[in-house]
């Protein structure tokens, strides 16, 4: 008897219990992990301030962050390349914010009702504005109020509503940060927030999204010492857009003094790192927080400022975190710098291993379909923020096409024939 025939078959009442016991875990799996969703994500967010805030704000933040690039050339050649550098300069002049939210939560601070309920109202004005498709306008953007704790969920509640209303409903593109999370009941408060908003302002369920900050050690480890993150991001799905960590009020939280506060501290990577593995596979973007360090006072601080800058963003770039925040002008300049540079520097290979993929042959890495995933978001991200074009990569992959990537995700990483 061959070793075929030996062979035990199992019995379809078998089988069948499997799969009794196993469809509900593949349903709950697909609803859960739809997977990544790299399509739109913005490279970075800027704050400003609502007192500082207005319809022309992109525009002039472009135009300061030009003339700093000017002032800082030798520092910016010595950063990047010469096809790097006229490519963030080029982005700056026609659209140097990605992503804005208007600040009335800590860059703002604590100012009389009356002059908060008047920003709000003129924030709403100028989201209006960024709507009617400005050519210099963020691609999205909103607002960040007070948070749901006790003692600033009134003012804060009372700004959305303001603000919201002033923009006369809800803007294609909005979306608005939920500071200060620290419990994964403040995300069954947001969501019936959510649901009014939609009810009062008209709109299609569905349409409000919002952003989780993370910048208190309970967001991150709750006191039955699970993940309370990870809860929050399957409470708030779909709604829930973006994880957004919060280096400064973290740290200090964890009892780091300010002279070591900084997005690269171990206890800001641990944080980071429970975000990245809660927000896997979900659809909900991660993104980094701020330096304080900003490019100002004589040049030796600005060309510090900006090389530490620069350095900070590929340092998230390297550890798949690929938004962060930006606080100053001068901060846009270093963002698209290094955004922009580091795309292109793994565009080559990224693209070259995927026409071996492609084609069937493994070349000098045997690749598996996760990893062809993978090196398809370089191509799109790359793409996204306009660190090259699908020309130059087709010139080094003839294969690597828009249309061969998207089949290659519909697959979720299958071969196409």
């Amino acid at each position: 008897m061959s070793a075929g025939d030996s062979l035990r078959i199992l019995a379809p009442a078998v089988r069948g219990r499997i799969d009794d016991l196993l469809g509900p875990v593949d349903a709950d799996l697909a609803a859960w992990y739809p997977g990544d969703d790299p399509v739109g994500q913005p490279a970075h967010t800027v704050y400003v301030s609502a007192a500082d805030a207005g319809a022309g704000t992109a525009r002039e933040w472009g135009e300061r962050a030009l003339v700093l690039a000017a002032d800082s050339a030798h520092v910016l050649a010595e950063l990047a390349g010469e096809q790097a550098v006229d490519i963030a300069l080029a982005r700056l002049r026609t659209n140097p914010i990605e992503d804005l939210r208007i600040d009335l939560e800590d860059g703002y601070g604590w100012r009389p009702d009356d002059v908060e309920d008047a920003h709000a109202r003129a924030a709403g004005h100028t989201l209006r504005a960024w709507s009617a498709d400005d050519a210099h306008a963020p691609r999205s953007f909103g607002v960040r109020a007070k948070g749901l704790g006790a003692a600033e969920r009134d003012r804060g509640l009372r700004t959305l509503e303001l603000v919201l209303d002033a923009a006369g409903g809800i803007p294609d593109g909005f979306v608005f940060t939920v500071p200060k999370l620290r419990d994964v009941r403040q995300v069954d408060a947001v969501i019936v927030l959510c649901e009014e908003f939609e009810r009062v302002h008209g709109v299609p369920a569905g349409t409000l999204r919002f952003e989780l900050q993370i910048e208190i050690p309970q967001a991150v480890l709750g006191p039955d010492g699970t993940a309370t993150l990870a809860r929050a991001i399957h409470r708030g799905r779909p709604r829930l857009s973006g994880l957004h960590y919060g280096t400064y009020d973290y740290s200090a939280a964890c009892g780091i003094v300010s002279a070591h506060q900084s997005p690269a501290h171990p206890a800001a990577d641990h944080a980071k790192a429970v975000m990245q593995a809660a927000a896997a596979q979900t659809g909900v973007w991660l993104s980094d927080g701020s330096t304080q360090v900003l490019p100002t006072g004589s040049p030796d601080n600005i060309a510090a400022a900006l090389r530490r800058h620069h350095g900070l963003v590929v340092r998230s770039l390297e550890r798949g975190i690929y938004q962060g925040w930006d606080m100053h002008p001068g901060h846009l300049v270093t963002r698209w710098l290094a955004v922009v540079g580091f795309f292109r520097d793994a565009m080559p290979g990224a693209a070259t291993r995927l026409q071996a993929y492609f084609e069937r042959s493994g070349g000098d890495v045997a690749d598996e379909p996760a990893t062809a995933m993978s090196l398809s978001l370089v191509i799109e991200r790359g793409i996204a923020a306009g660190a090259f074009t699908f020309g130059e990569v087709t010139a080094i992959a003839p294969l690597v096409t828009a249309p061969a990537l998207g089949s290659l995700r519909a697959g979720g990483g299958a071969l196409t024939g």
